[in-house]
């Protein structure tokens, strides 16, 4: 795989999957609200991914290492990579109830981290199994703050 993908998909998985995990778990914790949870992840899926994008763009720029189609390449690969991932969030809470809906993508957001770092741990040659407890981790961390910043939230402001 070339440099442009990994890097793009590396940012825009791990960055769109943590992100919205997040988002999602504390306007839950927060709201409860279907409509409130689904405009959050359309928002931070243009946003955040535009954000991170052009965040990738100026830091590969500043490296002066690759040309520039090459950095056009990163920014694009992560914004759509990103895009996606976030948008993929949207689909349990369509269909399911809104605690299963949460539930489920929570895994989701666990499973594709998981598998992304299963491969980056083999393209990097080391422990998989060290890797993705060491995303999951940081993932789970994610989560717990999230999810407690929503219930101060719900308590002192609703």
């Amino acid at each position: 795989m070339k440099h442009s993908l990994k890097t793009g998909l590396g940012f825009g998985i791990t960055s769109g999957a943590i992100t919205t995990l997040g988002l999602l778990v504390g306007l839950h914790s927060g709201t409860c609200s279907k409509l409130v949870i689904i405009g959050g992840i359309l928002t931070i899926a243009i946003a955040d991914s535009c954000s991170d994008a052009l965040g990738i763009y100026v830091s590969k720029k500043f490296e002066d290492r690759y040309p520039i189609r090459e950095v056009w390449k990163i920014t694009i690969v992560t914004f759509l990579s990103q895009f996606f991932i976030s948008l993929s969030f949207i689909i349990p809470i369509l269909f399911l109830s809104i605690s299963t809906a949460v539930i489920v993508s929570i895994w989701w957001g666990l499973f594709v981290l998981s598998y992304f770092s299963y491969y980056v741990a083999k393209q990097i040659k080391a422990r998989p199994l060290y890797v993705i407890i060491e995303h999951l981790f940081i993932a789970i961390i994610v989560l717990i703050g999230s999810s407690l910043v929503g219930h101060l939230i719900k308590t002192f402001f609703v």
